[in-house]
């Protein structure tokens, strides 16, 4: 997630039982969950290698499924959510706004960890645990896409989740699935941009 690997790099397992001081079998255990979660390729005769960058189709389908799922889970959460689960919301949505830019890339890191957290518990908050399954790995490929190509943060994306979160703590679940249609719209054609940019 770090990018520490690129997109694409060979992932030695031997260097790593060296690294990390531990021995094969929990790296290759380690290797096998993040290959279930697309993250890692294993190649037969060649071994592992971090997963290859999305392309714009890919992209696109993850934006098809997000738009599917996340206005439902955010309704859902409108009409579901422990007060205390709202509060936890809230910090997310306050620590973001936080984040200033004196380092891009970290900067960014530490957005996009926290909009993860911010997505990750709407999920939760929606009562689904299937939703919250599909959407945490959704969401990791989001994040190596916005680390790789776009390394600082928006406001836009600030003023977007202050609308779901108003939704939800009204408890307004046509307003919250409203704006979390609109956050997910106008996120895919931000990268869709940067998408085309770096490509060109």
């Amino acid at each position: 997630m770090s990018l520490k690997i690129p997109p694409g790099g060979r992932i030695a397992v031997d260097n790593l039982v060296r690294e990390l001081g531990v021995s094969q079998t929990p790296i290759r255990e380690a290797l096998s969950r993040l290959e279930a979660q697309g993250l890692v390729v294993k190649t037969h005769l060649i071994g592992y290698s971090a997963a290859p960058q999305m392309d714009l189709s890919g992209l696109e389908q993850l934006y098809d499924l997000r738009m599917l799922v996340e206005p439902f889970a955010a309704a859902q959460a409108a009409k579901l959510m422990s007060a205390e689960a709202i509060t936890s919301l809230e910090a997310i949505d306050s620590d973001m706004r936080q984040i200033r830019n004196e380092d891009a890339r970290s900067a960014y890191s530490r957005f996009a960890q926290s909009d993860g957290a911010f997505h990750d518990a709407i999920a939760v908050g929606s009562g689904n645990g299937l939703i919250h399954e599909a959407l945490a790995r959704l969401h990791t490929h989001v994040h190596l896409f916005r680390l790789y190509f776009h390394t600082r943060a928006t406001s836009d994306a600030n003023k977007e989740h202050a609308r779901i979160l108003a939704a939800i703590k009204d408890r307004n679940p046509k307003g919250a699935e409203a704006a979390m249609r609109d956050h997910i719209e106008r996120s895919r054609k931000r990268f869709m941009k940067f998408f085309t940019d770096a490509q060109g």
